[in-house]
């Protein structure tokens, strides 16, 4: 499986809008193709279908294929709720091994419980895949940051960069490229409507070369 596995400090941090980013960035130069594993909150949030729309994704580019819960919380209660369990056995089955270059968004941060056992930072293990941090420009980064690249690198994950989200800071971007030892590759605006030429146009430059 080639790509990348886009994760982020927290819940709501910017991880599906960076994933729509990729989708449109790297489309020019790679076959791309997004999945989100697993959902929750189904009812309210639809990731897949907001990367489809802000991305122009056609249905080769989104695999549909994955668990989807209805309570909006962390997958294992939100299954549990469902009176279900999630497994990391059950996830990787609907994986597609090709030539594509898979964007992988994961529910929450790396450390977001899957069952009583397993955590998303095993899922990206598993599937052995670079991984691209989201994380918030604002007060409180530098620790989340560098947390989640510890947490990463502590399992032999190979963390391919931080995404800043919001506005420019950069004591910020430089205490994380210093502590945390990666390279910030891009920093994303808030844009004013993200269904946007601007949107798209910031993508396709800033993106393209991941």
């Amino acid at each position: 499986m080639r790509g990348i596995f886009v994760t982020g400090t927290d819940t709501g941090i910017g991880k599906t809008v960076l994933s729509a980013a990729l989708a449109f960035g790297l489309r020019d130069s790679e076959n791309v193709v997004y999945w989100k594993p697993v959902q929750t909150g189904i009812e309210e949030d639809n990731d897949t279908e907001t990367v489809r729309n802000l991305a122009l994704c056609s249905d080769d580019e989104i695999h549909e294929t994955g668990i989807r819960l209805e309570k909006p919380l962390s997958p294992h209660l939100s299954a549990r709720l469902a009176g279900r369990r999630i497994s990391i056995g059950e996830i990787l089955k609907m994986k597609i091994d090709d030539s594509r270059f898979w964007i992988v968004e994961g529910a929450g941060g790396v450390l977001v419980p899957l069952n009583e056992n397993e955590l998303i930072i095993d899922l990206i293990k598993c599937l052995d895949i670079p991984v691209l941090i989201a994380s918030r420009s604002n007060l409180g980064t530098i620790n989340h940051t560098v947390l989640t690249i510890e947490s990463l690198r502590g399992r032999g994950i190979d963390v391919k960069g931080v995404v800043m989200i919001g506005e420019f800071n950069a004591e910020n971007r430089s205490a994380i490229e210093h502590y945390g030892k990666t390279d910030v590759l891009a920093e994303m605006p808030k844009f004013e409507r993200l269904d946007s030429d601007e949107f798209r146009n910031w993508s396709r430059e800033n993106l393209c070369r991941l």
